[in-house]
């Protein structure tokens, strides 16, 4: 087997482009920069070749099924029994073995059991007054499935400031004259902030609505990946690399730094947008499976997505409506407002 090694950043865990104009290794997510002498014997050049280890070991016990239906790909340990899409509930086709796919460094487990799920989904659907009867019915709960969704799970030390401009405003009057003074003063701040835990979805064609519909997951949940955890269920399988996300997690710092540094500011009339700057100096990244239950539902051509967080039980849904209990409410409401408007009539008289 063929294999290539990359080198990784030592500061933060990115991997490293060669930059032919400077002749070094540059860092595109901290903004490092390394001679090739300095990567050679490090930590960062034997890592890669590790984590292929591990995930040769780990792709040799997991097996990928297709649905020939809605076309989701999931992934389960050998012995776990996977016999009807998660998605579709659609007999799936087994594939063969995992490749190309690095092994979890993390888990969040389960929390409750299947009948557990069912009877949460029940108790959240059955207050939906306008949802179809057939909707919160067992059969259909007992089609909700368990599945291990894919996040990158991002930690990161950073050097980050604020430039903005803050104004005061005083206005008073003198005689039949107002007048307004508006001071405007230079606003710097910079902190250390470490951030902890920014979870991204792995997954270019999950619901991402879904998926942050449910979050967040605790941080103190998390536990080292272990394979026994995936028996009984399957895992949707990751299509993104850490290194496509740079971008998407370093928004998210900025605006997160923004709050955090903004919220110092007092004392003024008013604050410009001002420029915020991140500096990564460390960053660790984690691939980790987090536990949903699922219940994709169709109804009159309309898919329907009710989904549970596996460990919080928060809840994300997307409710089918039924016409005739929407008719009977306006018929209803329609009634009620006929009553009250005849009898104000007759008090009228």
């Amino acid at each position: 087997m063929s294999s290539t090694v990359t080198y990784q950043c030592p500061n933060c865990g990115a991997g490293l482009l060669f930059d032919a104009d400077k002749q070094k290794f540059c860092c595109e997510f901290c903004l490092s920069e390394f001679e090739e002498t300095e990567l050679e014997g490090t930590d960062a050049h034997t890592r890669a070749e590790d984590e292929q280890k591990k995930s040769e070991e780990f792709c040799e016990h997991m097996l990928v099924y297709y649905c020939p239906n809605c076309g989701a790909q999931v992934t389960a340990e050998e012995s776990t029994a996977a016999d009807l899409c998660a998605f579709c509930h659609s007999p799936i086709v087994l594939e063969g073995k995992l490749s190309g796919e690095l092994q979890p460094s993390r888990i969040i487990p389960f929390a409750f059991d299947k009948e557990e799920a069912k009877s949460r989904f029940l108790a959240f659907s059955k207050k939906k007054w306008l949802v179809p009867r057939d909707f919160f019915s067992p059969e259909t709960a007992d089609k909700i499935s368990g599945v291990y969704f894919p996040f990158w799970v991002t930690d990161a030390d950073t050097d980050s400031s604020y430039d903005t401009m803050a104004h005061r405003v005083r206005r008073w009057s003198s005689g039949n004259k107002r007048y307004t003074e508006v001071s405007d003063y230079k606003v710097y701040r910079r902190a250390n902030i470490h951030f902890e835990d920014i979870v991204t979805s792995a997954l270019t064609e999950a619901d991402k609505e879904m998926l942050e519909g449910v979050l967040p997951y605790p941080s103190d949940s998390l536990r080292e990946f272990s394979m026994p955890y995936l028996l009984g269920y399957v895992a949707k399988k990751r299509d993104i690399n850490r290194d496509e996300l740079t971008g998407e997690v370093r928004g998210r710092m900025n605006s997160y730094a923004t709050t955090i540094l903004r919220s110092t500011i007092h004392g003024y009339s008013m604050v410009d947008p001002g420029l915020v700057r991140v500096n990564v100096k460390h960053s660790h990244w984690e691939y980790a499976l987090m536990p949903i239950w699922i219940l994709n539902y169709e109804r009159k051509g309309k898919k329907y997505t009710f989904a549970m967080n596996g460990h919080t039980e928060k809840i994300y849904g997307k409710l089918p409506v039924s016409m005739g209990r929407l008719s009977a409410l306006f018929g209803a409401v329609a009634g009620a407002v006929a009553l009250i408007a005849g009898a104000l009539g007759v008090l009228m008289l």
